[in-house]
C-alpha cells in the first residue's frame, strides 16, 4: 500500500460489488448488525440478541451478509442453513460497502489481523 492509501482499482472493484447492496429490496424488520457475537443461548436455548440500536426496516437478503462479514470460510455453512435463496453477489456487495465505509478504520487497526497481509486486503 502506498502512501497509506488502498490501490485505485481495489477500490474501484469494491465499489462496483457494492452497488448490488443498494438495490431496493422488500423491506422486513431486521436486527441491521446480527453477528454471532450478539446472539446468547443457553445449550439450545435461544436467549437474547443484543446491540439492536441499528435494528428497522432492512432487506432480509442481507442478514447472511452480516453474519458473515470478515468471516468468508463461514459462508457455505450459512447459506445452507440459511433455507432460502441466497444472492452470493449481494453477499459480497454487503461485505465491500461496509469495508469501503470504513476503510480508514480498516488501514489504521490492521483488519483483518492476518500475517503477512496489508489491511486493505480484508476487501477482497
Amino acid at each position: 500500500m502506498t502512501n497509506d492509501v488502498p490501490p485505485a482499482d481495489l477500490v474501484t472493484h469494491n465499489h462496483q460489488a457494492a452497488e448490488a447492496a443498494l438495490r431496493p429490496c422488500d423491506p422486513v424488520f431486521a436486527h441491521g448488525n446480527l453477528q454471532i457475537t450478539h446472539v446468547f443461548v443457553d445449550g439450545r436455548e435461544f436467549t437474547g440478541v443484543i446491540n439492536l440500536s441499528v435494528a428497522g426496516c432492512g432487506g432480509a437478503r442481507f442478514r447472511p451478509a452480516t453474519l458473515t462479514f470478515g468471516h468468508a470460510e463461514h459462508l457455505r455453512d450459512v447459506v445452507a442453513g440459511y433455507g432460502t435463496d441466497v444472492n452470493l453477489d449481494v453477499i459480497r456487495a454487503w461485505w465491500s460497502l461496509p469495508s469501503l465505509l470504513a476503510i480508514r478504520w480498516l488501514a489504521e487497526d490492521g483488519f483483518p489481523p492476518v500475517p503477512d497481509r496489508e489491511p486493505w486486503q480484508a476487501l477482497n
